[in-house]
């Protein structure tokens, strides 16, 4: 089941910020999975931080631990 599934990461070259969003000074993530069985789930996370640089590198390891877990090719 794991191997047929995708992460969705529209990836935008011009907008290093991509999937970030800013509510209130913190920032946020959020990525969208769509799974073998036909289900897709959407995930957002708190990177719990006021800091761009920070968010953008939470946000990377974030991207990794689930492509680690849905076992998918990053």
């Amino acid at each position: 089941m794991k191997k047929n599934t995708k992460i969705v990461m529209k990836i935008n070259d011009d907008n290093e910020n991509h999937h970030l969003w800013n509510n209130r000074g913190m920032w946020w993530c959020h990525v969208t999975v769509h799974k073998s069985d036909s289900t897709s789930e959407r995930m957002r996370f708190s990177l719990k931080t006021k800091d761009v640089e920070k968010a953008r590198e939470r946000r990377d390891r974030i991207f990794l631990k689930i492509a680690e877990h849905y076992e998918i090719a990053a």
